[in-house]
């Protein structure tokens, strides 16, 4: 089958990646730089900044088995100095980039693949979310605004198109370097969830690929929180 993942060159777009590469499918990868992506027929990588200008359409395969857009930013500041541009670019990058990637993508999504009930789009919000968290006005304006468009675009595409989201907590991946660039860092995030655990790519990605599998087929319009149970659990 033919996936389609929109910053699949790091974390846990890449975590994706590899997963899907190891299950025999065709990853088409759009990302500003490959990076250290491995060398594989199946995949096809395209070096192109969502942002800058119109889709890559022409890039796209014919049909689409799934979607995962995974840019994300990580914009942490008090509330009374967050800008104008800051909340825009925050926006811009989680939302209209999702935004435009599933417009261009909804063809190729329509006509599926063969062996497949419904193509899936996955997106990603924040535990902040759900969780009110200080410093996170910005970033959970933008991811908010993603949790319902999951929801909207679920049941406007339904039959045909399955939507759903993933709401991490802080997970070691290059965005969050600078949240975890100490053991000290890393040992307080842990503590901070029910778990005592930092979220790793992988414990992400097996879930993305689950909903963006033929597995999910009845599961649509939701937001699942993948989080070290910060978002349900009091301990």
């Amino acid at each position: 089958m033919n996936y389609l993942i929109v910053g699949g060159s790091s974390g846990i777009g890449k975590s994706i990646v590899h997963t899907l590469l190891d299950q025999g499918h065709d990853c088409y990868v759009i990302a500003r730089e490959q990076r250290d992506l491995p060398e594989a027929a199946q995949l096809h990588f395209l070096s192109h900044d969502i942002l800058d200008g119109p889709f890559p359409s022409d890039y796209l395969p014919e049909a689409l088995a799934g979607l995962a857009y995974c840019p994300g930013s990580i914009n942490l500041k008090p509330f009374r100095s967050l800008k104008e541009e800051q909340f825009l670019a925050d926006y811009q990058i989680n939302v209209l980039g999702a935004v435009k990637s599933i417009q261009a993508s909804l063809k190729a999504l329509k006509a599926g693949d063969e062996g497949s009930p419904s193509a899936a789009i996955l997106l990603f919000s924040t535990v902040a979310v759900n969780t009110g968290m200080p410093f996170h006005a910005s970033i959970s304006s933008a991811k908010g605004a993603i949790e319902g468009l999951t929801r909207s675009l679920a049941a406007e595409l339904a039959p045909k198109i399955r939507v759903n989201c993933i709401a991490p907590s802080i997970t070691n991946t290059p965005l969050a370097g600078k949240l975890l660039s100490t053991p000290e860092k890393i040992d307080a995030s842990a503590k901070r969830h029910p778990l005592h655990m930092i979220g790793q790519p992988s414990d992400i990605s097996a879930s993305a690929v689950h909903l963006l599998s033929p597995d999910s087929a009845w599961i649509t319009g939701q937001v699942l929180h993948i989080d070290g149970g910060l978002s349900s659990v009091k301990n």
